[in-house]
């Protein structure tokens, strides 16, 4: 029996770490294909994130085009002040870069720290943190779909399905502001 249970739990641990090696490396070898941008007339042009509702909305001209179900990161509650507190930032900032080759399904970055960010992570003595991105599930992981808003799983991100994340891409351009409160 412990033999078995030994052979079991050695075979999961050399499937998540295949995986996890997949998931960094598959952007590299196996790039996605990236959606074409949508025609300016069907593109947002603001993003809001209502965090305790666990939302993200596409607004055109202050209607709602677009809404997703998200997951946040793993301490949600909050505004981030610090590298490595799992929590989503809270403010004004501005989608202001793409990565198609991102190891979670194509990402969007947020302009998290802005000026007021990086003030406060000074007088605290910490690192601020960055690279918070709305992306699709970690690649390997899309299998999962819907399943992975169950719980909050990224490092301060804003995470759709692959499937979702696609549709973002394309409606949202570079330069959109996005509120997240």
């Amino acid at each position: 029996m412990l033999r078995t249970l030994l052979y079991v739990g050695g075979l999961l641990a050399v499937l998540f770490f295949g995986f996890s090696l997949y998931g960094k490396a598959a952007p590299r070898f196996f790039p996605p294909t990236v959606p074409e941008m949508a025609p300016p007339s069907q593109r947002a042009d603001a993003v809001q994130v209502i965090k305790s509702e666990r939302v993200m909305r596409l607004l055109r001209e202050g209607e709602v085009i677009a809404e997703y179900r998200i997951a946040l990161g793993g301490s949600p509650e909050g505004h981030k002040q610090q590298e490595g507190d799992q929590r989503t930032p809270e403010g004004e900032y501005i989608i202001d870069w793409r990565n198609p080759r991102s190891i979670g399904h194509l990402s969007l970055h947020v302009s998290y720290p802005n000026e007021d960010d990086r003030a406060v992570a000074r007088e605290l003595g910490v690192d601020p943190g960055g690279n918070i991105m709305i992306h699709g599930i970690l690649n390997g992981w899309g299998w999962l779909g819907r399943l992975h808003r169950s719980w909050d799983w990224t490092d301060g991100c804003i995470a759709v399905t692959n499937q979702e994340m696609r549709e973002i891409w394309s409606l949202v351009p570079n330069g959109t502001p996005i509120t997240i409160k």
